[in-house]
């Protein structure tokens, strides 16, 4: 079952044919700059606003935890709605709210409040956006199963990794470009860029026409709520390969978490620590071409096991490589190519096996608890690296996550 046998149709072609998949996969595209130039559009509004301030590091931690805490309190609850509200009109309203939220700023301004006051109020935006985000993430996952053949599943989770990881690249790297340019045209430029790619989005999924049964009824009760939340757990526990891959899936975005901390302490030694980005592009690069790696026809026809069991294997020499090339530019690339790489296949055959193998009534509450569980993966290793680095030496973490990946290949190779 875990097998892939792809019809003749299957890949990437195909799938620009499908008009449900293509408005949905743009409206990602959209979706995803806007949440990682939002970001970025905290910093300059803070940065213009306490610009007499000789930092301002304490407000911006204040904004990332105020876009984390959501994913933490409601990923899981969030799914137990998507079960039982249409994807499509999830998909459409959490984007069209986010947009309008951002769009609230410009008004919000108006009043020349209080320095702080203003802080407060970006606080709450944050928050009310993340919010948002913990309902469309769980949809969008459901809904791909929805409008993609099963044979071209993995091929759909290939350009969607992919496009992802060139959002993240994208909007990071273009992002504080974009919005200048965009204030130098308009005052609230920047702000209309970013809700511009929100309603974008909303408007490309009015499209979108999803093969779904849904009542929108909501949950009523607490203990209906808690009841919803049970049968997500009981579907892992029955099916011990689809909690397997959710417990891969956290150890693979803790890896990446903790990786994005110590790249930033190799850039202190090969570059400068504010270009470690151009590391983490390496990366970037390299989950790109697992992906289209993973949609060339024999690579499809490997189970999902073998495939992410390679990658996990891909993912430790890459690791271990790397505690090595802690003194060599070029090395360091390479060895962030390979990563990127094992990642992919790790991540893209497990996801897809998670579409496959659940239920359609429960995916919401599965995905949703997969994405609660990968924010706080992604969280606890951003807190506690940089000082296990700093005590042990930046090579030796490097080891011990290699450690962690290659007991991850061995668990799951029985």
């Amino acid at each position: 079952m875990n097998v892939i046998q792809p019809q003749p149709a299957a890949g990437l072609a195909s799938l620009w044919q499908n008009a449900n998949f293509l408005a949905l996969w743009l409206a990602q595209v959209f979706s995803q700059i806007g949440d990682k130039v939002y970001l970025v559009l905290m910093i300059a509004l803070l940065d213009q606003q306490f610009a007499d301030q000789a930092s301002i590091t304490p407000l911006v931690s204040g904004i990332m935890v105020a876009f984390t805490v959501p994913a933490v309190l409601f990923g899981s609850l969030a799914g137990v709605f998507v079960d039982r509200w249409r994807k499509q009109r999830v998909l459409f309203t959490t984007n069209l709210l986010r947009g309008l939220l951002v769009l609230l700023i410009i008004p919000g301004f108006w009043f020349r409040w209080q320095p702080l006051v203003n802080w407060g109020f970006l606080l709450v935006i944050t928050f009310a956006v993340s919010t948002l985000t913990q309902f469309f993430a769980p949809a969008e996952q459901a809904v791909i199963p929805l409008i993609v053949p099963q044979e071209q599943l993995l091929s759909a989770n290939s350009l969607y990794t992919t496009t992802m990881m060139g959002s993240l690249i994208l909007g990071f790297a273009v992002g504080d470009p974009l919005l200048s340019v965009a204030a130098a045209i308009l005052p609230q430029g920047r702000e209309l860029v970013v809700a511009g790619a929100y309603l974008l989005a909303a408007l490309l999924l009015v499209r979108l026409r999803p093969q779904e049964r849904g009542s929108d009824g909501g949950v009523q009760t607490l203990g209906q709520m808690v009841q919803d939340l049970r049968e997500g757990w009981a579907v892992l526990r029955a099916k011990p390969q689809l909690g397997t891959a959710v417990a891969h899936l956290v150890v693979l975005y803790t890896v990446f978490a903790a990786l994005v901390v110590l790249t930033i302490q190799l850039a202190e030694q090969l570059l400068r620590p504010s270009q470690f980005g151009f590391l983490l592009a390496a990366a970037g690069s390299g989950v790109a071409l697992g992906a289209l790696l993973l949609n060339v026809g024999r690579a499809q026809v490997w189970s999902y096991r073998r495939l992410s069991s390679v990658g996990s294997l891909l993912m430790g020499g890459a690791l271990v490589g790397l505690a090595a090339a802690t003194h060599s530019l070029p090395l360091a690339f390479l060895w962030n190519l390979v990563l990127g790489l094992g990642a992919a296949l790790v991540a893209i055959p497990l996801q897809t096996l998670l579409q496959t193998e659940t239920p359609a009534e429960v995916r919401g509450k599965v995905f949703g608890l997969q994405n609660n569980a990968v924010n706080i993966a992604l969280s606890l290793p951003l807190a506690v690296t940089g000082f296990i680095a700093a005590r042990i030496g930046l090579p030796e973490a490097f080891l011990g996550l290699a450690g962690v990946v290659i007991l991850m290949a061995i668990w799951r190779g029985r």
